[in-house]
C-alpha cells in the first residue's frame, strides 16, 4: 500500500535522488542507443525536481536492469528508426514525428532488455499513466503495427478500451498509418474492426474489440493495447485477453491511462501494486510504469507542477491551455475535477460541499447608509471583474473597531447592452429596477464608472486596501492607479488559488458563526452564496467555486477577497 503518510514519501524521493546522483551515467554509454535516452536520465537526475517520485524511480529502475539484463541497443534503434518513419495524425495532416526524450525512454525499457542468452523480452507488462494530450494514444499505436509488421508469423493484436468509442480512436490511428504505408492496400486488408496482414507467410492481424469478454473465444493474442483503463469497471475483459498470451515469447499488455474519479476499480488496485514495485516493496521485473502525477506536495496552481505532471508540455501541449484550464478550475466545480483528473493525472472526485446557505446571508442582513458615516471605518475593497455577459462585483467589508465586527456592502454592475440576450434576463432587469444591480451604458462593463463609484466611496470609508484579480485586470488597475495617485500602494493582486483562499475562508466563518459581520440587504449577494460550494484541493487548501458551469458566485469571491487583505495587513 502506498504509504499514507506524505513524510515518508519525500524522504524516499530524497534518497532516490541521492542514489541516482551516485550513478555514473557516462559509463552507460546510452549515447550509443540514442542520444535522447541520455539526455532524459540525465535531466531526472540533474533536475529532480522538475521530476516526480514516481519518474525518478522508474529511472533508478532501469539502471538496475541495465546491470541485470541483456540490454539490446540494435533493437531499440531498429523501432526508432520504424516510428520515425512512420505518418502518424495531426494538425497538418499525416506527419512524421520525432520521438520525445521521453517517448525513448519508454521504449527503451519495452522493447530493449532480454534475459540472458535468451530471445525473451523482459518486460511483459507496460503502463503509461500520463496526463491528456501527452499523444499517448497515437503514439503507442505504433506498437500494434510493429507487431503486425514485426511480430509473431500468426500475431494477434487486440485494441480495447471502457468503451468502443475510445477503443476505435487508437484503432483508427492504426488504420490510418496503414493506409499511409501502403496506400493501394496491396498487402494489408483494413476493415472497421479488423485489419489483416497479407504479406506472404503472415496471419497476422489487429482487431478493435466492441465484443463483450463473455463472447470471446479461441484468442492467441501477442499484444494488447487497453485504452483509458482508468474508467473500466471490471478486469474481465483485460482479463480474458492476458490469459491467451500463454503460448507467445514475446507476449506485451500496454495499458495506456488518465487518473479518473473512479476511485474504487481495477486500475485503481493495479496502479497500487505498481507503484509498490517502483518503491522496491514487491518484486515483479516483468513490468515498466511510468507514472507522471506531483509529488504530494506540489501546489495545483503552479506550472513547475504543471511541467512535472506533463513531460509533453510545450510539444503537444501547450502551458497557456492548461493556464487556462487552472482558471476555470478554479470557479467551477466540474471545471476543477476535470482538471485534476485529466490534466495533472490524480484520482479526484467532486468534494465540494454546500458551504454558507442564502439564509445564512439574509438572516444577517442590515441597512447601513454608507454617506452617513462620519468616522470613516477602515475599509477593505474586493474586485471581481468581467467583460460584458457577467456580473462585475465590488464588495467593500468595513470594519468596527468598538464592536469588532464586519459590515459588508457590495455593488454590482452589468453591460445594460447585454441584458436583453441574456438567460437571467428577467431576473436580471428585476434587480435593476430595484436599484440592486447597476446598468453600464453600452455592450460592455465600464470600468471608469466602478472607478469613479471607489472614488466617491473613499469620502466615507477609509480604505486601505484594494484586492483584484490579477489574471483580468490590468485595464482597472491603469485607471484606478492614475485616479489615486500616491495612493496606489493600497491596490493590491489576490490571486485565486486555493492557498490563497483557505486563511480567508476560516476567518469568514469565524465572523459569520460568531455574528460578527452583516450585509446590506441586496438579493444577489445571498444569490451568489447560495450558488458556491466549498471545494478542497489535495493539499487540503479550501476555495469556495461554483456549484454548477454557469453558476454566479462573484460577491462571494469578493467578500473573502476583503478577508485575504484584513488578514494580511501590515502595519
Amino acid at each position: 500500500m502506498e504509504p499514507g503518510n506524505s513524510n515518508l514519501l519525500i524522504e524516499l524521493k530524497r534518497v532516490t535522488v541521492a542514489s541516482l546522483q551516485a550513478i555514473n551515467v557516462y559509463s552507460y554509454r546510452l549515447v550509443l542507443t540514442d542520444e535522447r535516452l541520455n539526455s532524459y536520465v540525465c535531466a531526472c537526475i540533474d533536475n529532480p525536481d522538475k521530476h516526480n517520485l514516481y519518474e525518478l524511480l522508474a529511472v533508478s529502475r532501469f539502471f538496475r536492469f541495465l546491470d541485470k539484463y541483456n540490454f539490446r541497443t540494435s533493437e531499440v534503434k531498429k523501432y526508432i528508426v520504424f516510428y520515425e518513419n512512420l505518418k502518424f495524425s495531426g494538425t497538418k495532416g499525416k506527419t512524421k514525428y520525432k520521438l520525445t526524450p521521453v517517448q525513448v525512454f519508454q521504449f527503451a525499457n519495452i522493447l530493449g532488455f532480454y534475459h540472458p542468452g535468451t530471445n525473451r523480452r523482459v518486460i511483459r507488462d507496460v503502463l503509461l499513466f500520463v496526463p491528456r494530450k501527452f499523444s499517448k494514444t497515437t503514439s503507442v499505436a505504433s506498437l500494434a503495427i510493429y507487431d503486425l509488421l514485426f511480430g509473431d508469423a500468426n500475431a494477434q493484436t487486440y485494441v480495447a478500451a471502457n468503451s468502443y468509442n475510445q477503443a476505435k480512436v487508437c484503432f483508427d490511428e492504426i488504420r490510418n498509418i496503414l493506409k499511409a504505408l501502403d496506400p493501394k492496400l496491396r498487402r494489408f486488408t483494413i476493415n472497421r474492426e479488423i485489419i489483416y496482414n497479407r504479406i506472404k507467410g503472415k496471419t497476422s492481424f489487429a482487431r478493435c474489440l466492441a465484443s463483450n469478454p463473455d463472447k470471446l473465444d479461441g484468442l492467441n493474442a501477442s499484444t494488447v493495447i487497453l485504452d483509458e483503463y482508468s474508467q473500466a469497471d471490471s478486469a474481465a475483459l483485460k482479463n480474458v485477453l492476458t490469459s491467451s498470451m500463454g503460448a507467445r515469447l514475446n507476449p506485451l499488455t500496454v495499458v495506456i491511462t488518465t487518473a479518473s474519479d473512479k476511485h474504487t476499480s481495477p486500475f485503481v488496485e493495479m496502479l497500487k501494486g505498481y507503484k509498490a514495485i517502483l518503491r522496491g516493496e514487491l518484486d515483479n521485473d516483468a513490468i515498466f510504469a511510468h507514472i507522471f502525477e506531483p509529488d504530494v506536495d506540489d501546489e495545483e496552481g503552479d506550472p513547475e507542477t504543471w511541467r512535472k505532471v506533463q513531460p509533453h508540455l510545450g510539444v503537444t501541449v501547450y502551458e497557456d491551455f492548461y493556464k487556462s484550464e487552472y482558471q476555470k478550475a478554479l470557479y467551477s466545480a466540474d471545471d476543477a475535477l476535470e482538471f485534476r483528473t485529466k490534466l495533472l493525472n490524480i484520482f479526484a472526485s467532486n468534494s465540494a460541499t454546500t458551504w454558507i446557505e442564502a439564509k445564512q446571508i439574509e438572516e444577517r442582513f442590515k441597512k447601513v447608509q454608507i454617506e452617513n458615516i462620519t468616522s470613516k471605518p477602515p475599509t477593505m475593497v474586493g474586485v471581481d471583474l468581467s467583460v460584458r455577459d457577467d456580473f462585475s462585483t465590488v464588495t467593500y467589508n468595513l470594519y468596527s473597531v468598538d464592536s469588532r465586527s464586519f459590515h459588508s456592502y457590495t455593488d454590482y454592475y452589468f453591460p445594460d447592452g447585454a441584458l436583453e440576450k441574456h438567460p437571467n434576463c428577467e431576473l436580471y432587469k428585476g434587480w435593476v429596477k430595484a436599484g440592486y444591480l447597476k446598468l453600464c451604458k453600452g455592450d460592455i462593463i465600464d470600468y471608469q464608472q466602478i472607478v469613479d463609484d471607489i472614488l466617491k466611496m473613499a469620502n466615507y470609508l477609509c480604505i486601505m486596501g484594494i484586492g483584484y484579480d490579477p489574471y483580468k485586470s490590468a485595464e482597472f488597475v491603469n485607471l484606478l492607479s492614475s485616479s489615486v495617485g500616491g495612493e496606489a500602494d493600497i491596490i493590491n493582486p489576490v490571486k485565486q488559488t486555493y492557498g490563497t483562499f483557505t486563511s480567508p475562508v476560516e476567518s469568514f466563518e469565524i465572523a459569520i458563526y460568531s455574528n460578527k459581520i452583516s450585509f446590506d440587504p441586496n438579493p444577489i449577494t445571498p444569490y451568489c452564496f447560495a450558488n458556491a460550494v466549498l471545494d478542497e484541493d489535495r493539499n487540503c487548501n479550501r476555495k469556495p467555486i461554483k456549484k454548477t458551469h454557469n453558476a454566479k458566485i462573484d460577491s462571494t469571491i469578493t467578500n473573502l477577497m476583503t478577508f485575504h487583505l484584513f488578514n494580511n495587513l501590515t502595519s
